[in-house]
């Protein structure tokens, strides 16, 4: 009976050193890897939309997407203060093979208090929707600071107080785990009437991607005379990925000609794409029809233009 006693004791002390042994073994086990959300960064590997439809309904960017010719992988829109994330837009973009652009437009909103906390409880009820939405995102923060035509901008609100505001809203969204944001720093062209971009820069820890606004005007714009001036200042503040994040080209510029010349000064530059505003503004020389839908010889162009593009499908 001791005998058997002693042999039962043996067995069970035998077990469980094996199954602390296992244990230790699955502990110090590394855990797998989350899924990245960090996008591409090849040049000319992105082609954006941004439509007067979205986030309402889907329906504007599928026409776009029949007429270019590819199926854009960046869908952009504009969320005005308050404004909560738009998932179910986001999964249908999603679904069609894209990546969301999200430019947070703080009109009514005071800068000062954003940078100070006061708006945290909807900035973190915004970052935990992105976060449980759990696809890449790109996020703009108060677009073209540079210029003097919004409240948050140039001349309106000191750099320095919207600097303080998007490091706070960075920060405070990745404390929140919304770490499948891709932060879009967005420029205005340089042009005259803006400000030095070096006073709203917020650093490279708080900036993913640097996105430059510029549109074809005249018949006497290029690319190089748009966009040249201000990636150069770009390139010496920071060497991130820059995206044309909203450009177009005008009737009043001869739109069918300027198209091509963006494409191929996106390539020279070493952009990582272009996003184009397909809207129909008709209000002077600043705000034209800059669809290409109504225009067979813009179609054409841009198709051709296009369809040398290798996309990137997050």
């Amino acid at each position: 009976m001791r005998s058997r006693l002693a042999i039962l004791v043996a067995v069970v002390i035998a077990a469980a050193a094996v199954v602390f042994v296992i244990g230790r073994l699955v502990s110090a086990a590394p855990e797998p890897p989350p899924a990245s959300t960090a996008l591409p960064t090849s040049p000319a590997s992105y082609l954006g939309v941004y439509e007067s439809g979205p986030p309402q309904t889907f329906g504007p960017d599928a026409k776009f997407t029949s007429v270019a010719g590819q199926t854009p992988n960046l869908v952009g829109y504009y969320s005005g203060w308050r404004e909560p994330f738009k998932t179910s837009f986001a999964e249908q973009v999603h679904a069609h093979g894209a990546v969301t652009v999200v430019q947070i437009d703080p009109t009514g909103a005071s800068i000062a208090k954003i940078a100070a906390g006061d708006y945290d409880s909807y900035l973190r009820s915004y970052a935990d929707s992105v976060q449980r939405f759990d696809q890449p995102v790109v996020i703009g923060f108060g677009h073209e600071m540079n210029a003097y035509w919004y409240s948050w901008g140039y001349g309106q609100t000191s750099a320095s107080t919207f600097v303080a505001a998007w490091r706070h809203i960075v920060t405070l969204f990745r404390g929140q785990g919304a770490t499948n944001v891709t932060w879009l720093w967005t420029l205005q062209a340089d042009e005259p009437g803006t400000g030095p971009i070096g006073s709203w820069w917020p650093g490279s820890q708080y900036v993913t991607w640097v996105g430059i606004d510029g549109y074809y005007y005249r018949p006497s714009d290029t690319f190089s005379s748009i966009f040249g001036k201000t990636i150069t200042q770009v390139r010496i503040l920071t060497g991130k990925p820059i995206l044309l994040s909203e450009t177009a080209a005008g009737p009043q510029a001869g739109q069918a000609a300027k198209i091509g010349d963006l494409f191929s000064g996106m390539r020279q530059y070493g952009t990582l794409g272009l996003v184009w505003f397909d809207i129909a503004q008709d209000d002077g020389i600043y705000h034209q029809d800059w669809h290409i839908e109504d225009n067979p010889a813009a179609v054409t162009a841009f198709r051709h233009a296009a369809s040398s593009l290798t996309l990137a499908r997050p």
